[in-house]
C-alpha cells in the first residue's frame, strides 16, 4: 500500500520503518527535513501533498493542536486526501478533538481512526505496541494488516474518540502506579531500610508490576534520564482530567497525581523521566 507517516520522533520513526520493512511504499512529511533522513521514503513538501499520494496516513505527533494543524490547518491532510482514504492517528490527544477531526474528515468522505498506542519507545522499536482504536470497525479491518506490523494487541474500543478515552484510562493507571512506587520507596528510605531490597521483596508478591520493575529500578538507581519525558505524562494528565471534568467523572486519585506532575514540571524536570516523581516527594 501507499502509506504516509507524519511524526518521525522517538516512537514514530521506528513505526514508519516497520511499515516500510513490510514492503509498503512509505511517504513522509516533517517540519524538519533532518527527521526524514535515512528512511526509505518519498518526502513531500506539505501534509496535503502527502495525503494526495497515499491510501492510508499515520500521524504520531505530540498534542491535540499538532494533530489539528496537520490535518485541518493550511496545507493540511484534509486538502489532499481522497474520498475513501484513511487517517490513523496514533497520537495521544483529547477525545473530543479526535471526534471533531473525524467529523471534518467525514464531510469529505475520508475515514479516521483514533488509535493511540502504549509501550513507549521500546514497544515502538520492538513492534510490540498495544493499540486502542476508536472509529468504524469496518475501517479498522481495512488497515488491520498495517497495525499488525506495529503491535500484536489491537482492540476496537468503540466509535470515534473511544480509543483516546482508553488511552486516558491507561495513563491514569500507569502514572498513578509510578507515584505509588515513588511513595513506597520514599517511605522505605525514610525508615532507614535498603530501598533496593524493598523493591526486590515487593517484586515477588502481589505488588509486582511492570511499573515496579522498570520505574522502581530507575528510582533505586536514581537514574532519572528520560525514558519517556515526564512532560508528556503531564500533558496526558491535563487531557484526562479535562475529560473527567467534562463527563462529571470523579477521579480523586488522578487529581492528586496530576498535582504531583505539576510539581515535577514546576521543578524543571519535565524533560527527565517520570521516575522523577520520587524527587518531588523528597523535595516536599
Amino acid at each position: 500500500m501507499k502509506v504516509g507517516f507524519i511524526g518521525l520522533g522517538v516512537m514514530g520513526r521506528p513505526m514508519a520503518q516497520h511499515l516500510a520493512d513490510a514492503g509498503h511504499e512509505l511517504h513522509v512529511w516533517a517540519r524538519r527535513a533532518a527527521s526524514c533522513q535515512g528512511l526509505p521514503a518519498q518526502i513531500h513538501a506539505t501534509p496535503a501533498a502527502l495525503g494526495a499520494a497515499c491510501e492510508v496516513v499515520f500521524t504520531m505527533v505530540t498534542s491535540s493542536e499538532d494533530v489539528s494543524i496537520v490535518t485541518l490547518g493550511e496545507h493540511g491532510l484534509i486538502y489532499g486526501m481522497a474520498a475513501g482514504t484513511v487517517l490513523v492517528d496514533c497520537s495521544t490527544i483529547a477525545p473530543q478533538v479526535a471526534r471533531d477531526i473525524s467529523a471534518h474528515l467525514a464531510a469529505r468522505h475520508v475515514h479516521m481512526l483514533d488509535a493511540p498506542v502504549s509501550g513507549g519507545e521500546q514497544g515502538a522499536r520492538a513492534a510490540s505496541l498495544a493499540i486502542m482504536v476508536g472509529g468504524a470497525a469496518a475501517v479498522l479491518e481495512r488497515v488491520r494488516p498495517l497495525l499488525e506490523k506495529l503491535g500484536p494487541r489491537i482492540v476496537h474500543v468503540g466509535p470515534a474518540g473511544a480509543g483516546q478515552v482508553a488511552k486516558a484510562c491507561n495513563q491514569m493507571i500507569m502514572v498513578a502506579a509510578i507515584e505509588a512506587v515513588a511513595e513506597a520507596l520514599h517511605l522505605a528510605r525514610a525508615a532507614g531500610v535498603d530501598v533496593g531490597k524493598v523493591r526486590e521483596a515487593l517484586a515477588g508478591g502481589s505488588a509486582a508490576s511492570r511499573v515496579l520493575e522498570i520505574m522502581g529500578k530507575r528510582m533505586v538507581e536514581r537514574d532519572f534520564s528520560a525514558g519517556i519525558e515526564a512532560r508528556l505524562h503531564h500533558k496526558d494528565f491535563g487531557l484526562l482530567l479535562a475529560a473527567a471534568r467534562a463527563s462529571g467523572s470523579v477521579t480523586p486519585l488522578a487529581a492528586c497525581v496530576g498535582q504531583q506532575l505539576n510539581a515535577l514540571q514546576g521543578a524543571g524536570w519535565g524533560k527527565d523521566d517520570t521516575a522523577s516523581l520520587l524527587r518531588v516527594l523528597e523535595g516536599q
